[in-house]
């Protein structure tokens, strides 16, 4: 029996263990060497704005160790640098990495699949076009924000999820044709030349720190063409998540994630809440139940740990009342769980609201 398939509570419990073998493959020796060696080599700070879909896992897309690429995920990869959460967020990774003299890569992705226009965004009513203004987007207001490209670097990135292959834009024109397209490269393509053709802005060390995550693309696009993996077509969403710390989350058409930055929530919410209840309707999951889970990071125990909780509660309580408005049925059949994600560790911790 597939996932989709089994009983709510065991749904659940699946969730759980994934979230347990999330932090004890992050926090295992060779994760952690591989982390502090690659960091060694490669000191520039990684930051992925990306969808919530879970298809676009970048550290396994890219071979790259997990905890190096820093995520912020949500629901159709839609960011304003305008949102004040999210402006302070990224003004915090950027003063952080500062401090340490490291120069911050942005990556900015939109995805699309070439075999099926109905396997792309839909964020964007499966649109690439929309999705790519969007991206060139915040493109711009990241340029208009941190002009010393030296210093951060907004760069570009189409995912196309058939082959998990990433494609560069360079320019910043909407309909600029100036694109690296590693899905058609072989995997012994020598691809520091053609970065510098691509991208003569960015800065050298820059360059040197974006080349190992594109040689790592080739090696596992030619994996995937080997593999002939099913795709994932029909979707199967039964967990509606909101807050942040979902990394560990990486399984197709199975959770609608919504991050904490937009300063109304309430339309996402009715979104993903519109699309698992229709999902229950059709049959294409069971109606026993669905679930809602609402997690918010740390850093460090104490204060900072008891905020985090007080924040999940308030998340799980605006969404649950959200639902309960507007698909009270849903409501009916929603099962609740609040955590912390410890983020040093990436432990997730289950905690009963007071």
């Amino acid at each position: 029996m597939q996932l989709y398939q089994q009983p709510i509570a065991q749904r659940i419990a699946w969730l759980e263990q994934l979230g347990q073998a999330h932090s004890s493959h992050f926090l295992s020796a060779p994760q952690q060497q591989a982390r502090a060696q690659y960091q060694a080599a490669h000191p520039s700070a990684i930051v992925a704005l990306k969808c919530m879909d879970g298809r676009l896992h970048l550290p396994v897309a890219t071979q790259t160790p997990q905890g190096i690429i820093q995520p912020f995920r949500n629901l159709g990869g839609i960011f304003d640098l305008g949102w004040p959460y999210l402006g302070d967020l990224i003004a915090d990774t950027v003063c952080q990495a500062e401090r340490a003299n490291r120069p911050v890569l942005v990556l900015i992705t939109y995805h699309f699949s070439r075999g099926s226009k109905a396997r792309g965004c839909a964020g964007f009513n499966c649109s690439k076009t929309a999705a790519l203004a969007a991206a060139r987007q915040l493109q711009q207001q990241f340029r208009q924000l941190y002009p010393d490209l030296s210093r951060v670097y907004p760069l570009v990135c189409g995912f196309e999820t058939d082959s998990d292959g990433l494609l560069i834009h360079g320019g910043l024109l909407p309909d600029d044709q100036a694109i690296l397209d590693l899905t058609c490269l072989t995997p012994d393509t020598t691809i520091a030349p053609l970065l510098q053709q691509l991208l003569p802005d960015m800065s050298a060390r820059l360059q040197a720190d974006l080349l190992p995550l594109l040689q790592g693309n080739l090696a596992h696009i030619a994996e995937i063409h080997g593999s002939k993996r099913p795709l994932a077509q029909e979707h199967r969403e039964w967990m509606l998540c909101i807050g942040r710390g979902f990394d560990f989350l990486h399984v197709p058409n199975t959770a609608l994630i919504i991050g904490p930055f937009s300063p109304d929530l309430t339309l996402p919410l009715r979104q993903a809440a519109a699309i698992i209840a229709a999902n229950m309707q059709q049959r294409r999951i069971p109606d026993d139940g669905a679930l809602l889970l609402a997690s918010v990071p740390y850093q460090q125990a104490g204060g900072e740990q008891r905020r985090a909780t007080l924040k999940a509660t308030f998340l799980a309580n605006f969404a649950m009342a959200t639902v309960q408005q507007h698909q009270p049925q849903l409501a009916e059949k929603l099962y609740i769980k609040t955590a912390t994600l410890h983020w040093p560790s990436q432990q997730l911790e289950f905690f009963s609201p007071q």
